[in-house]
């Protein structure tokens, strides 16, 4: 299993271009990861990286070699997949990625009663509100709140999710309440958007009576963190255009107030998405149905 595991190191560092990084991905420190890459070079009798004490780039044996480990990689997974189609106990790292707030607050809290019932998994979670590209990433599913364009991933609609538009009392008392959908244009007001590089979020869709309207609204500042977006309108800063679940304990305790409420964000869908190959992982599947089962109340 060693070069298995060296094979593993490889690709990772591969794919993510550094050390470290592709030892973090697996739970191994730079040391540890560093002797894998030496020891499968050894073995080969090739150098598959060359460094610098900035930099590691694949050599030209190192980008043909990739392809083929990628390939026994992905060749042994699916047939420990369909072996444990046979078994009881589901076994090995399921590899997750979901939004800040969805992972926290939906995903994360149903984590360890799945490993509960299967104690020989694994669940390591990254949160990000980043896009996360799923298969250079390795991940095995992606939880996400939104519309997605084309994808050529496998996608598992979980619920419809409504949004609202909300901000702290003290911030409409001193900034006035918007009545119409256009107000939130007026430059008194501060629209707090989720923004990173390739963000859909620089318009606002509100429905009206007259169908969709959509609206290029602006603030002070933005960020790529839907929670400090949450902070600073609870802080009185800003309007926020959030998914209703995320916002529902501040709307209830009235830290938070719906502003437009006749006329809501268009709402969108919360899903998962997997490449295609990976559902036939009995411990996939089983975790994406535990999460689908326990999920959809939220959204009631």
């Amino acid at each position: 299993m060693s070069y298995i595991e060296s094979l593993r190191v490889f690709v990772r560092v591969f794919e993510l271009g550094n050390i470290t990084s592709g030892g973090r991905d697996l739970r191994l420190t730079p040391a540890v990861a560093s002797k894998r890459i030496k020891e499968l070079e050894k073995r080969l009798g090739v150098r598959l990286f060359n460094r610098t004490t900035r930099s590691i780039t694949p050599t030209e044996v190192g980008i043909v070699f990739y392809d083929e480990a990628k390939n026994i990689l992905l060749a042994l997974e699916t047939a420990e997949a369909k072996v444990a189609n046979f078994s009881d106990h589901p076994r090995g790292a399921i590899r997750v990625t979901a939004p800040l707030g969805v992972g926290r607050r939906i995903v994360a809290p149903l984590v360890p009663e799945f490993v509960d019932a299967y104690p020989e998994t694994q669940v390591r979670m990254r949160l990000s509100d980043r896009k996360v590209d799923i298969l250079s990433d390795g991940i095995d599913v992606a939880f996400f709140v939104g519309q997605l364009s084309d994808s050529n991933m496998k996608l598992r609609k979980i619920a419809d999710c409504e949004r609202a538009l909300c901000a702290a009392p003290g911030y409409l008392s001193e900034m006035g309440t918007p009545v119409a959908p256009d107000d939130l244009l007026n430059s008194n007001h501060n629209c707090l958007l989720l923004r990173y590089p390739r963000s859909p979020e620089y318009f606002w869709t509100l429905q009206t009576g007259m169908g969709p309207v959509k609206l290029e609204v602006s603030g002070k500042y933005d960020a790529d963190d839907g929670d400090v977006l949450t902070d600073w309108a609870l802080a009185g800063r800003g309007i926020i255009n959030k998914p209703r679940f995320d916002v529902a304990d501040h709307l209830k305790n009235g830290c938070l107030v719906e502003v437009l409420p006749n006329t809501p964000p268009l709402p969108t869908m919360f899903g998962c998405l997997y490449p295609h190959k990976r559902l036939q992982d009995p411990k996939v599947r089983l975790f994406v149905e535990h999460i689908v089962s326990h999920s959809k109340a939220m959204f009631v």
